[in-house]
């Protein structure tokens, strides 16, 4: 059984605007075995599911409401100190096994194309003061993104993992204000010391 290391954005976790998000919006169907970092995240105790993404053999990244249920995944990169700040406009993708409309519980993993935002622009839409930490995709102007349900799941670009899906504005009808995931690069040095500690156990 892998060991799960709950790595979480908790300043998003723990914001005041208090919104949350997760389901795949105007998305399609994902081939089987075509995403093998992705890991289905259950709360049996609440009732709540969600997404995460292996990072390593023995770390799921996810949301911090987030329990583990195993299955066959395979890690995904992330970014470093040498990869490129992600542009504006840039073609990414979030998957996630949520609802694919605000009363549909989805069974299938999903994917659905989504653009990063600049972030003038994400703040103008929210009118609001965004975390310093996050990435905006999807959601605005467009019919594309997740809502209930994906929270935790991977924006990824370029075939690596530079979000975790985090909140929108409690609602699935796009366009809509743009879909906020949690930059990982702001938390590197975060992330890889529990990796590194991994390698010790």
């Amino acid at each position: 059984m892998y060991r799960l290391l709950k790595l979480l954005f908790i300043v998003l976790a723990c914001s005041a605007l208090q919104a949350l998000g997760g389901s795949i919006i105007n998305g399609r169907e994902v081939p089987e075995n075509s995403l093998p970092y992705m890991a289905y995240v259950e709360d049996k105790i609440e009732g709540y599911y969600c997404g995460g993404f292996l990072i390593k053999k023995d770390i799921v990244l996810t949301a911090a409401h987030c329990d583990f249920k195993p299955t066959t995944i395979q890690p995904i990169r992330l970014p470093n100190k040498r990869t490129e700040r992600i542009k504006d406009n840039a073609a990414c993708f979030v998957a996630g096994w949520g609802a694919t409309g605000r009363r549909a519980r989805g069974s299938q993993l999903r994917e659905v194309d989504v653009s990063t935002i600049n972030r003038k622009t994400c703040e103008k839409a929210w009118r609001n003061k965004l975390p310093a930490n996050i990435i905006c995709a999807g959601g605005y102007r467009t019919k594309k993104g997740f809502c209930q349900g994906d929270s935790g799941g991977p924006l990824e670009c370029n075939k690596m993992a530079v979000g975790i899906a985090s909140f929108n504005n409690h609602t699935c009808h796009y366009p809509d204000v743009p879909n906020v995931y949690t930059d990982i690069a702001k938390f590197l040095p975060w992330i890889n010391n529990p990796k590194r500690k991994c390698k010790n156990d």
